[in-house]
């Protein structure tokens, strides 16, 4: 299997992206040249990554009943101070809000998207420290 991104330079710093039909612009910051029309590229790894786990643990808690729940995930990267700048850690915190949510299902749902599904978190366990905190309802689970 082949995924394409086409990236098209508009101006500036500024480029549309697209993927299977969908767009997306990408810029830099003002101070780096850019006009801040769109998401940053680094930060949009952060953003795959949330997306790829994201739709693991959805998909796992449905398997396993679970339903009737919110889930946010946000995922912050340490970068190095020397060039290449690049993620040194990665913290990814999972925020589900619901009733009788139940800690053990939640966590394993986590665990296997970390460690069998998301290809993204895979990829950058190689260069990045990934650490994992799950909150339920605000409290949270070890």
């Amino acid at each position: 299997m082949k995924n394409v991104s086409r990236l098209t330079w508009l101006n500036g710093m500024t480029f549309e992206s697209e993927q299977f039909g969908h767009k997306i612009i990408v810029d830099a910051d003002s101070k780096f040249g850019g006009q801040d029309l769109g998401a940053r590229p680094k930060v949009l790894l952060l953003t795959a990554l949330a997306g790829c786990t994201g739709m693991d643990v959805v998909s796992i808690l449905k398997k396993m009943k679970i339903e009737n729940y919110k889930l946010e995930i946000q995922v912050e990267g340490e970068l190095t101070d020397q060039h290449p700048k690049i993620y040194h850690t990665i913290n990814v915190t999972f925020n589900l809000t619901g009733k009788n949510l139940p800690e053990d299902k939640v966590k394993k749902a986590v665990e296997l998207s970390e460690t069998k599904y998301c290809g993204v978190t895979t990829m950058l366990k190689k260069s990045a420290k990934i650490n994992t905190k799950i909150k339920i309802n605000q409290g949270e689970i070890s």
